[in-house]
């Protein structure tokens, strides 16, 4: 594997060029190109086309490489390098004409998170970090709030919609965050969240019920941008988006105390 800084470097131009597709396509797709893949999960070509541009650009780069992605567009292996992708992160945004939706890219070496690369389609903002590297958008160094108190923090979430189990208490810790924040943002993009608490537009971010590629590659920008990860009981279970907080470390326990209600 060569230097991770320069593959993330030579990652971007591919980046920009899915971007320039998708934007593109905005507007252009019809009522009949839209599949429902399950309960409130759409997809059309543009995010499989997306797909496929990013999965042949990332082969070039590193051909011995296996994939985990959204649309299944090549085979789902595992392997020592892996990337992790999301071609189109805020699909139904996209197909409603709302203008908030990101590639994510994500890059697994051995088990552990070490590159990843959003970029927010609409303001062409590229966010990328490697391990040990630190985190940047559009070229310059970004880090996470330095807000150390919940009553001075922004949040982010997402609202469940296909597993509707914690609902009731999900509605609980909404009216708390409420009460205890500045207020809360629902954009609707999990990449775009955790990028947002990366440069410290967000202080936090915490959501259930998603995927590891809706994940991967903001986790790596946290991390890099001086934040914490966490589940909602305090733990490690955020890989996997079955549950996952992202703060700027400093709000950390203050969040979990409101947020462990949703905890397992």
């Amino acid at each position: 594997m060569q230097d991770l800084k320069a593959l993330c470097h030579d990652c971007l131009p591919l980046m920009d060029e899915v971007g320039d597709f998708i934007r593109s396509q905005i507007g252009q797709v019809a009522s009949g190109q839209i599949e429902t893949k399950d309960l409130n999960s759409l997809v059309s070509y543009v995010d499989k086309t997306a797909e496929e541009i990013l999965v042949a650009g990332l082969k070039k780069r590193t051909p011995k490489a296996a994939f985990l992605t959204e649309e299944e567009t090549v085979d789902q292996v595992k392997g020592d390098v892996r990337w992790i992708i999301d071609p189109l992160d805020g699909t139904t945004n996209f197909l409603h004409g709302v203008p908030v939706f990101a590639i994510s890219v994500g890059l697994e070496i051995d088990g552990e998170l070490v590159m990843g690369l959003v970029q927010e389609v609409n303001r062409t903002e590229s966010f990328y970090a490697w391990k040990n590297g630190g985190a940047y958008l559009n070229g310059k160094a970004i880090q996470v709030s330095s807000a150390d108190q919940l009553a001075d923090s922004l949040l982010a979430t997402g609202f469940p919609y296909y597993d509707f189990s914690r609902s009731e208490d999900y509605l609980k810790v909404l009216g708390q965050f409420m009460q205890k924040t500045r207020g809360l943002r629902r954009l609707g993009a999990a990449a775009i969240d955790l990028a947002f608490v990366a440069c410290g537009r967000f202080e936090a971010f915490f959501e259930y019920g998603i995927n590891t590629w809706d994940v991967a590659a903001g986790i790596v920008l946290v991390q890099e941008a001086g934040g914490e990860l966490t589940d909602f009981s305090g733990g490690k279970k955020f890989l996997t988006g079955e549950e996952i907080i992202a703060t700027n470390g400093k709000i950390t326990q203050e969040l979990l105390a409101v947020s462990n209600i949703l905890g397992r």
